[in-house]
């Protein structure tokens, strides 16, 4: 026994298209670009008479449309090619010289490639008693349906127009209240004309309708508006320009709707007939009042709702925006470009209007010395609660960067911070039960002068590079497991781990959240979405393209290079090394005080070979003095806690250190800093290395002491300063600009 729906082949060959469109009780004609007759079935054959053989270049208006109907015959095949549907009533006299009315609706026809071709007309004989109003309710359902999918304000507004001109009006004014003002934001014409300058207001232009207008009058009465026929009404003018062009064009007729919701009017509905096209008539009646006022409540209903979601996209948007870097940080041997886009709205997913803030970020830091911190950052999820943990960690991070620890050091605390901020909940029995975001981040610290770059990962997508005219992934043998998700017992410092790199000369870093390449899939030939390989690959092959360009284009270039949409928020930062060394200092001193003097002649004649002005250049000097001084006094020796003391024999108590061969030598020669200049665009950076663990603090110093005052004096001449640890000892620097204040 064959299943349900299971069919004979005689029975499938039977239901061929070209069989189901023979037996149709509707007449079916397919016109080219052109209006070439190309198809009709045997029911167009039945309804409008024999019409010729294909490909014998008929033209549809051999249908037999009746001479009254031909322009819109025309306006209709007109607004279809554009990619519109439309739908209405004929008179067709067919060969027998019968007259029939035919009520008709296009739409157009495609090619695979998306392209219109041509026209597909289907039709039926209609009654006269009732053909309006299906034609009204029909346009009417058209519209809810367009402005269902609509969510911004514009696209609402312009989808009205274009289905009510020309096919109900031939034209259409939409005006929106702007606090007090009546602004014109939609003026939609029969196609091929549009008013002259001067005459009636342009987009954007504040309307003022005099009073007693009946504009005016629908706004403070807030109903709909007929003017049946201006011959026979009188009404104040808004201006000799108007009333001029509306004499030359004969305006027959208009309705005014106010767009009213929630007890609030936002603006106003105009449409209106003249003399620019042939109608069936001319004038609007009562029914059509009353047709336009159902337009203006949808209408209403959907700018409401189009207005309410632009302004919460507008409040999500700015705070996303003020979250994130307002302005990046001028540095030197560095270029350094970003990009941030809000993921497409939710409303093609089904899933209503919704704002789309999220939780990418990303950051440059200024560190000591002229070096610089590099983030870039994702928190799962998307809305206001993803952006509110965005500026927490942001903020952490950049607290946590001041300390100019190593980036695995810096993720290790920022994945402490990632748990704390978790929101608390509790289980029925009253456990914690509080589930951490979930952040994917890396953090880069930079190194212009020595091109070193030193990174961690946390579970992130590593960073294109750019050099030589490839493009390839950033060799990272360490990614550690994203923020928030490491398991109890494990402690961060064995997750997350330090690489070095060093970044050639014009080399560019492309740093980018999964935004970029996760788009809503672009089919291929073979009709399935590219994998992530493939979309890389395509990423990569554009940008080896444009690699020689600016850090500008490039991000520009990203943005671009992967086709879809964007369906999470994006965030893109690139950087590019300078393609020349940058100018720098350096030696290596004996801790021992006549080296004070040694070390501000070497600074001076480095301030003087790089042009820097005396004043400042003296300052600086003062400045270094201040701070060898300080490491000659204090730097204690490392010798013996660093350096592993070895003996062939134990030592009896009755020896002493002294005894010890050469030991007192050791201690002393162990004793010594290095001095390094950095030479910026507008600034110099002084640094002084030493072995001591030992972070200096500025102490109050009496009035007798005869020290203690250094690094006051360092606070408060120097433009920033500072300390950091190393893996010797520690490092203290200072700041100061080369330009006169």
């Amino acid at each position: 026994m064959k299943r349900w729906g299971d069919v004979t082949q005689d029975t499938a060959d039977h239901l061929s298209a070209g069989s189901v469109l023979d037996h149709a009780e509707m007449a079916v004609v397919v016109t080219d670009r052109f209006s070439n007759l190309l198809y009709w079935n045997p029911f167009a054959e039945k309804l409008f008479g024999r019409p010729g053989a294909p490909g014998t270049r008929e033209q549809s208006l051999s249908l037999g449309i009746m001479e009254k109907d031909h322009p819109l015959a025309v306006e209709l095949a007109k607004h279809v090619l554009k990619g519109g549907v439309w739908e209405g009533t004929f008179d067709v006299r067919r060969g027998d010289g019968t007259i029939v009315y035919v009520r008709a609706q296009a739409v157009p026809l495609r090619h695979v490639s998306g392209s219109v071709t041509g026209i597909v007309i289907t039709a039926r004989e209609a009654m006269r008693s009732n053909e309006r109003e299906k034609d009204r309710f029909g346009l009417l359902e058209r519209i809810g349906e367009r402005l269902a999918g609509s969510l911004y304000v514009e696209e609402t507004l312009k989808r009205v127009a274009e289905m009510l001109v020309p096919q109900f009006a031939d034209h259409c004014f939409i005006e929106l209240m702007e606090g007090e003002r009546l602004t014109r934001r939609v003026s939609t014409h029969v196609p091929g004309w549009s008013p002259p300058p001067g005459t009636w207001a342009p987009l954007g232009a504040e309307i003022r309708y005099p009073t007693g207008h009946y504009a005016d009058i629908a706004l403070r009465r807030q109903e709909t508006i007929l003017v049946e026929d201006f011959s026979q009404t009188n009404y104040p003018s808004p201006g000799e320009g108007s009333t001029r062009l509306a004499a030359e064009i004969g305006m027959t007729s208009a309705i005014v709707a106010p767009l009213c919701v929630r007890g609030e009017t936002l603006g106003l509905m105009y449409l209106g007939l003249s003399n620019l096209t042939d109608r069936r008539s001319p004038h609007y009646d009562a029914f059509d009042r009353d047709f336009v006022g159902a337009i203006a409540t949808r209408v209403a209903l959907a700018v409401d709702n189009a207005l309410l979601f632009e302004e919460e996209r507008h409040t999500a948007e700015s705070f996303q925006k003020y979250l994130l870097p307002r302005e990046l940080p001028q540095l030197d041997g560095l270029e350094i470009a970003v990009r941030y886009y809000p993921a497409a709205p939710l409303a093609s997913h089904g899933q209503g209007i919704q704002t789309q803030v999220g939780g990418d970020w990303y950051d440059v830091i200024p560190l000591s010395a002229g070096r610089v911190g590099i983030v870039i950052g994702d928190v799962e999820g998307r809305g206001a609660k993803a952006a509110a943990v965005m500026g927490q960690l942001r903020a952490a991070l950049r607290a946590f960067a001041q300390d100019d620890k190593p980036p695995a050091e810096i993720l290790a605390r920022l994945d402490e911070w990632t748990r704390i901020i978790a929101t608390p909940e509790q289980d029925d029995s009253g456990e914690d039960i509080s589930i951490p975001p979930i952040v994917t981040c890396q953090y880069l610290v930079y190194d212009a002068w020595s091109r070193q770059l030193s990174f961690a990962n946390a579970g992130h997508a590593p960073p294109l590079l750019l050099k030589d005219g490839t493009c390839a992934e950033l060799d990272i043998k360490e990614v550690g497991q994203p923020l928030g998700v490491r398991a109890k017992g494990v402690h961060a410092d064995l997750v997350y781990k330090e690489e070095t790199r060093t970044l050639p000369p014009g080399a560019a870093l492309l740093l980018y959240t999964d935004g970029l390449v996760d788009r809503r899939p672009v089919r291929d030939a073979d009709g399935r979405p590219p994998n992530d390989e493939e979309t890389l690959a395509l990423l990569c092959a554009k940008l080896v393209k444009i690699s020689d360009a600016s850090v500008e284009g490039i991000a520009h270039a990203a943005t671009t290079a992967v086709p879809g949409e964007i369906d999470d928020d994006m965030a893109i930062l690139v950087v590019r090394s300078a393609p020349h060394d940058l100018e720098v200092e350096e030696r290596t001193f004996p801790a021992q005080p006549i080296m004070v003097g040694e070390a501000r002649r070497m600074a001076a004649e480095a301030f003087t070979g790089w042009s820097v002005p005396e004043e400042r250049a003296e300052l600086a000097c003062l400045l270094v003095s201040e701070v060898v001084t300080n490491v000659v006094l204090h730097a204690a020796t490392t010798s013996v806690p660093r350096r592993e003391l070895m003996m062939d024999a134990p030592i009896s108590f009755d020896e002493t250190w002294d005894d010890l061969p050469d030991f007192d030598d050791e201690i002393v020669n162990e004793k010594e800093f290095t001095l390094r200049l950095r030479r910026g665009r507008e600034s110099v950076w002084v640094e002084v290395f030493d072995q001591d663990l030992r972070l200096p603090r500025i102490r109050s110093a009496g009035e007798n002491d005869e020290g203690g005052r250094g690094l006051y004096l360092v606070d408060q001449l120097a433009k920033r300063w500072g300390s950091r640890p190393t893996k010797e000892g520690k490092a203290v620097w200072f700041e100061i600009p080369t330009k006169s204040r």
